[in-house]
């Protein structure tokens, strides 16, 4: 089976598709300077453009892997992707509290999904 690299850098391709699906590396905010609300939105909102570009779309999300740098940003970050997120068509999600490398990063997301 055919594996497609997109965004291909020197340690991690941004996209990889293998097959019917489709693996999106962690995800940050492009604009650090905000909370973590404005962070998830950026972040799901570059989501959409990478599944896009992958052909599928957050209708078949398979799984969601959130890291937050701060557990009481839980319910902020949850409002957005409540918001975001297809009635119906939510993914497994796994929400954890981390270290994160640089400490403006509140929030990075991990998106798998089928085409």
């Amino acid at each position: 089976m055919e594996i497609t690299r997109k965004h291909v850098g020197p340690r991690m391709s941004q996209i990889v598709c293998h097959g019917d699906t489709v693996y999106l590396a962690g995800q940050i905010a492009e604009d650090l300077s905000g909370d973590v609300a404005d962070q998830t939105r950026q972040i799901l909102e570059k989501i959409d453009r990478y599944l896009a570009e992958a052909g599928t779309h957050k209708g078949k999300l398979l799984s969601g892997l959130i890291h937050l740098a701060h557990v009481g940003d839980f319910k902020a970050m949850n409002e957005v992707w409540d918001a975001w997120v297809e009635e119906g068509n939510t993914p497994a999600r796994t929400c954890v509290g981390a270290t994160i490398v640089r400490p403006n990063i509140l929030v990075e997301i991990t998106i798998v999904a089928a085409r």
